[in-house]
């Protein structure tokens, strides 16, 4: 294993698990994308092993500070610990986050668990080498009947990897039913958001629902395939959901069915903005409203543009709920950090001309464990607020 030695070193010994280009003494062009590296300061100090990419500006990401072989039997003890890790606030579920990257302390590798279904992403060149070995351990640990390689995410794009979907074992003729909360849902893991459902909001449906009431109207932007509607719907409340995809809603529409609340459910194709324009323009009004968007903030780059679209649609949700309804507002976007993202939400409540309490700041669910030294694990936010 070649050896890399860095010129600045305060990041790794804070504990961050990335090393980017210009901490390394020497560029890092002469290394095979993906190779394993050993990891040393210029005092000779070693830091740990890693697997490098000269493409990107994270030019390492850190596997282990020990000296151990990165072989099956290590990722096996790696998917092992994350597993006992969640069996300690999930005890029965079949269907969660099963391996959350950094926050794992595996980088560059998704695992969902849906039922007897597992859905992989590897994100980086490094895992993509490690593949083999880490699909062998995953397999051997969680013991699915069904392995989904979701490898289209647009971060392999940027680590020079090419996008793919594909069944790597058994079949997914018959889509995996999982349970969430009270309710159940169908999730497709060869299409759609993600890895096919979002696990990560699991708890914050699950309170919101608890908070909405049954007997109450709410609407479910940016709906997805319901989960959010749904789980309103099993509580009492009258939901309509609405997104632009076509697939999305007929799948919303189905996993309303397999719960028995299509009667309390209803779904509209529309784009998001232009719908809640119009419901504003006709002064309708609603007990509640979730608003959980994807990440309009993709890089630093359009966070200001991606800050006014913020601004601008959580003004027209406050305007729609009714007098101390509630609204759950999320952002999924690492670069809109808490305190951006409340700072956008007090200019909403100022343009809406809405008195906005903070009921309760809530991020991802459990699941998705937060490494305290790698800030970029911490990602969701949602708020559920009062507004008068």
């Amino acid at each position: 294993m070649e050896k890399v030695v860095l010129k600045r070193t305060s990041r790794i010994i804070a504990g961050h698990p990335w090393v980017f280009s210009n901490e390394l003494l020497r560029s890092p062009k002469i290394f095979e994308s993906g190779a394993l590296v050993e990891v040393y300061g210029k005092d000779g100090v070693f830091f740990g092993i890693g697997y490098v990419n000269p493409q990107t500006l994270i030019a390492i990401r850190i596997l282990t500070r020990k000296r151990e072989e990165i072989d099956a039997g290590f990722f096996k003890r790696r998917i092992s610990a994350a597993l006992s890790y969640r069996q300690r606030f999930f005890e029965d579920r079949d269907s969660f986050r099963a391996v959350f990257s950094e926050g794992d302390f595996l980088p560059g590798l998704i695992v969902d668990k849906y039922a007897g279904c597992v859905s992989v992403q590897m994100l980086t060149a490094g895992m993509e080498k490690l593949s083999e070995i880490a699909l062998e351990a995953i397999a051997d640990v969680l013991k699915p009947s069904v392995v989904v390689l979701r490898n289209d995410s647009n971060s392999r794009g940027l680590e020079g990897l090419p996008l793919e979907k594909k069944v790597v074992l058994g079949s997914i003729e018959t889509l995996p039913v999982i349970k969430d909360n009270d309710a159940v849902f169908e999730v497709d893991p060869m299409s759609g958001q993600k890895t096919g459902f979002f696990l990560d909001q699991a708890a914050n449906r699950r309170a919101f629902a608890e908070l909405a009431g049954s007997g109450t109207t709410a609407l479910d932007l940016f709906c997805y395939t319901g989960a959010w509607a749904v789980t309103l719907a099993k509580k009492g409340v009258s939901v309509i959901g609405v997104d632009s995809s076509v697939g999305a809603i007929a799948q919303a529409q189905r996993n309303a069915e397999l719960n028995g609340v299509n009667g309390r459910c209803s779904f509209v194709k529309a784009d998001v903005f232009d719908f809640v324009k119009n419901e504003v323009k006709e002064n309708r009004r609603y007990d509640c409203i979730v608003l959980d968007p994807p990440a309009f903030v993709k890089s630093k780059a359009n966070l200001r543009e991606a800050a006014r679209a913020y601004r601008e649609i959580n003004a027209a949700c406050m305007k729609l709920v009714k007098k101390n309804g509630l609204l759950a507002t999320s952002s999924c976007s690492y670069h809109m950090d808490k305190a951006l993202f409340t700072d956008t939400l007090r200019l909403s409540a100022k343009d809406a001309g809405k008195t906005v309490r903070l009921i309760e700041a809530r991020s991802q669910s459990p699941d998705h464990p937060i490494l305290l030294r790698c800030p970029e694990t911490e990602y969701l936010k949602c708020f559920i607020l009062e507004v008068s």
